[in-house]
């Protein structure tokens, strides 16, 4: 099999460099940050949406009316669309997360596929969104490496789980029901996929795999895109653990996670949201002792509250997440849900001084055993 040429030498090349040389820094929560604005509908609509319909689709206006599919569906909590309407929120939020010293920053495109795009009647935008995302989060990082260059900063292109999932029926009554394909998964990753790259990202993330089966889908469709290309990115990919089973939605413990996607050899393997960073440890140790590749974890701020909020404080975070790394067991951390620039800058206080873990090599193992 001919391996690709990287699209961005220079910028691959840079990434891997940073890896040998200490524990990189993800950024933290984009809900979280977004939440603080208490923006309304009026501020997700903005004036290109403002009257229920896309205007540059529509230049010369649009009449309302039955089954015209336009009215009645709220923009309001649609997060991705802020990068359209509300770009100087965006581009905020990622330049607060790498002043507190994330090297890596998420694109806001968790949701812009086809499939979860469609809650809001906006799957026309998948491309766009994923495209400005990525060059939102690109123009921040290249400003703020041109301040310091001697520290490099990376977009992560973000491919979000979906609404959907591939391995389990969503009605009880008929198990053998699906209400998404694998072709439907990676076609829908496919178009995200090329905006995220058009857009300017360093890697790609597929994230909160809460199923292997769509996560397949989503490493098929990129591997498509990169042979469009002739070129290839970086690719990342982290799971989540749902709850004390210890397993994902679709059954998987930590190890048959890994080893049902070592074939896609990925840049790194981790685990994030679901769970604070101490539930997260165990689950972390099995990666970092299978993987034959870089080791990831950004665990949310604990655990939900009543009020559903996240209590663990940057403090909390940064013990439990400097031990990770005093054990060995990472080579990237940050945060996901409830974290903020603050938990971001304590994680990377606290990791500061320690090894990245040191990746394993296949062959030296099986020959030792």
């Amino acid at each position: 099999m001919t391996t690709l040429p990287w699209k961005t030498p220079a910028r691959a090349e840079a990434l891997q460099a940073a890896l040998a040389r200490r524990i990189l820094i993800i950024d933290g929560a984009m809900g979280t940050m977004i939440q603080r604005y208490e923006l309304q509908e009026a501020d997700y609509r903005g004036e290109r949406f403002a009257h229920g319909f896309d205007a540059l689709f529509a230049p010369g206006g649009h009449a309302h009316g039955p089954g015209c599919g336009c009215e009645g569906f709220d923009q309001r909590g649609n997060n991705d669309l802020l990068s359209l309407t509300r770009p100087d929120i965006i581009a905020g939020i990622h330049r607060q997360y790498l002043q507190a010293g994330a090297d890596l920053v998420e694109t806001n495109t968790f949701n812009s596929t086809s499939i979860s795009l469609a809650d809001y009647h906006l799957q026309h935008l998948v491309r766009e969104l994923n495209r400005e995302g990525a060059r939102l989060a690109r123009a921040e990082c290249d400003a703020i490496e041109a301040a310091d260059p001697s520290q490099p900063r990376f977009v992560i292109g973000v491919l979000g789980p979906t609404s959907r999932t591939a391995s389990l029926s969503p009605d009880v009554n008929r198990p053998g029901f699906r209400a998404i394909s694998f072709d439907e998964l990676a076609e829908a990753y496919r178009e995200a996929a090329r905006g995220l790259i058009e857009g300017g990202a360093d890697v790609l993330m597929v994230e909160t795999v809460f199923d292997t089966l769509n996560a397949k889908a989503a490493l098929f469709a990129i591997d498509d895109v990169f042979d469009e290309l002739g070129a290839r990115l970086p690719v990342m990919i982290s799971g989540t653990i749902t709850d004390a089973s210890g397993r994902t939605l679709s059954g998987q413990t930590a190890e048959a996670f890994w080893y049902s996607l070592r074939h896609s050899r990925p840049l790194a393997i981790g685990l994030n949201c679901a769970l604070g960073a101490k539930d997260l440890r165990q689950h972390v140790d099995v990666l970092a002792t299978v993987a034959d590749t870089h080791v990831s974890c950004h665990p949310n701020a604990g655990l939900p509250n009543a009020f559903g909020g996240y209590d663990e404080s940057p403090e909390d975070m940064a013990v439990i997440l400097r031990e990770f790394a005093q054990s060995g067991l990472i080579n990237l951390v940050g945060g996901c849900c409830g974290t903020t620039p603050d938990h971001i800058a304590a994680i990377a206080a606290a990791v500061r001084d320690l090894p990245p873990r040191a990746v394993p090599v296949v062959g030296a193992q099986e020959q030792a055993a």
